[in-house]
């Protein structure tokens, strides 16, 4: 039963199990997009701390959990618009998880008067270039520098969703369709595009490059 399943593409994947229980659709689901997930909130959950593998597992759990929730209200909402979408929305999904997560863990922690620099808060490990050569060393400066720079640009709630807007769209590859799904952001794809926009010409106005 469940060979009938892989020859199917992801988007015809995601539509059965959208509208099915079908327990032969959903481990084809796990089996195809779950790699994808775990990966996506590693490299979300990095940048807050090094995340210890009980919490990366109860975050890739707690993504399936928001994907079969409200009767696969958020499958059922995904619209292709090109191929293999999927993989960029389940991404902003499982992105949106992890972000709620530290979200919440910051607010309960000034709840309790136990604060912390936003710097070391969050987008600690800075996208980084290939190791050991001259030119990533170059672009491994440049992007330091390019994080440090925000952190001068911005401050508070606007420093942290405008760097996971940058880092997000500038590492990730995330769209800003993509982005704007998530909900803490909460900026449309229009608000999303301009809050780029603006940080890209104020990046290169402040390092004295050309537009």
């Amino acid at each position: 039963m469940t060979s009938g399943y892989t020859s199917l593409s992801s988007e015809e994947l995601v539509a059965v199990c959208a509208n099915s229980g079908d327990e032969a659709a959903w481990e084809e689901f796990v089996k195809r997009f779950q790699p994808m997930i775990a990966r996506t909130v590693l490299r979300t959950a990095r940048r807050f701390v090094p995340p210890p593998r009980y919490l990366l597992d109860d975050l890739i759990q707690e993504t399936f959990l928001k994907l079969c929730g409200d009767d696969c209200l958020v499958l059922r909402r995904f619209q292709s618009r090109h191929k293999d979408s999927i993989f960029g929305y389940l991404a902003s999904v499982a992105a949106s998880v992890v972000l709620d997560h530290f979200k919440f863990r910051r607010a309960r922690k000034r709840n309790e008067n136990k604060t912390e620099p936003i710097s070391e808060q969050i987008w600690i490990d800075v996208p980084t270039a290939r190791r050991h050569s001259p030119v990533a060393i170059e672009d491994r400066i440049l992007l330091r520098q390019i994080d440090e720079l925000l952190c001068k640009l911005f401050q508070g709630e606007q420093l942290i969703r405008n760097r996971t807007i940058f880092w997000l769209h500038n590492r990730e590859g995330m769209t800003a369709s993509a982005i704007a799904s998530i909900p803490s952001i909460g900026l449309n794809t229009k608000g999303v595009e301009s809050t780029l926009r603006r940080m890209t010409l104020m990046i290169q106005n402040h390092m004295g490059t050309t537009p």
